[in-house]
């Protein structure tokens, strides 16, 4: 069919190029045009139309991640460098996240492995635009840039146990017997009698202070 359509064209065509009266211009040019549109309709419904296998492509499951088996961190007064130990890191496939209080440094297909250095709460503020990681050989150095000047006792943020909690809607004296329990527990044991001793004091009526035995 295909093949007939194509050699009709083909002679109207050399017929219309010879033709010289113009209502048989006319009438071939109207075939001409028809047989065109037979044609692309033709080839048209020769182009099979894509099938679908109703296969869902399943998605990617999630990376995961192995703790770091051991990491080091030295400070000074205005950063702090943590040293992840470990070798075959591209630093082209490390990702990293650094926020005013914590950091994510991911670190894909080492040997084989994901592994990840995270800390959600840090023990003070960093100026993440101007915190890094460097690659080196063997290990990965993450340097965190203080916000303010000053020496970490730790990478963690920990609430002071030694700040007394001075609520206005509780007793005046309830702070510093907050205080007193948390010197007890992290006291040692010679602290923690002379803490009890107290208490009982101020439970016997013999004192009313119970940090006089500090005074």
């Amino acid at each position: 069919m295909a093949q007939d359509l194509a050699l009709d064209l083909e002679e109207l065509r050399r017929l219309h190029s010879i033709a010289k009266r113009p209502r048989t211009l006319s009438l071939l040019s109207s075939e001409i045009r028809n047989l065109e549109k037979l044609s692309s309709e033709e080839a048209s419904a020769q182009i099979p139309a894509p099938i679908s296998t109703g296969t869902k492509v399943a998605p990617s499951p999630a990376l995961k991640y192995a703790a770091l088996a051991s990491f080091s961190w030295d400070q000074d007064s205005d950063k702090v460098k943590i040293y992840v130990l470990m070798e075959g890191i591209d630093e082209n496939k490390v990702e990293s996240e650094f926020k005013s209080m914590s950091f994510d440094v991911k670190f894909h297909d080492v040997q084989g492995k994901n592994y990840r250095c995270a800390i959600s709460k840090l023990h003070n503020e960093i100026v993440p635009e101007k915190c890094k990681v460097v690659v080196k050989p063997k290990r990965a150095i993450i340097t965190l840039v203080k916000a303010s000047k000053g020496n970490w006792l730790d990478l963690h943020f920990k609430e002071d146990k030694l700040k007394p909690n001075l609520d206005k809607e509780k007793d005046p004296m309830a702070g510093i017997m907050d205080m007193m329990k948390n010197m007890y527990e992290d006291g040692d044991d010679e602290m923690k009698k002379t803490i009890a001793k107290a208490w009982t004091d101020a439970r016997t009526g013999k004192t009313a202070d119970p940090l006089s035995s500090y005074r």
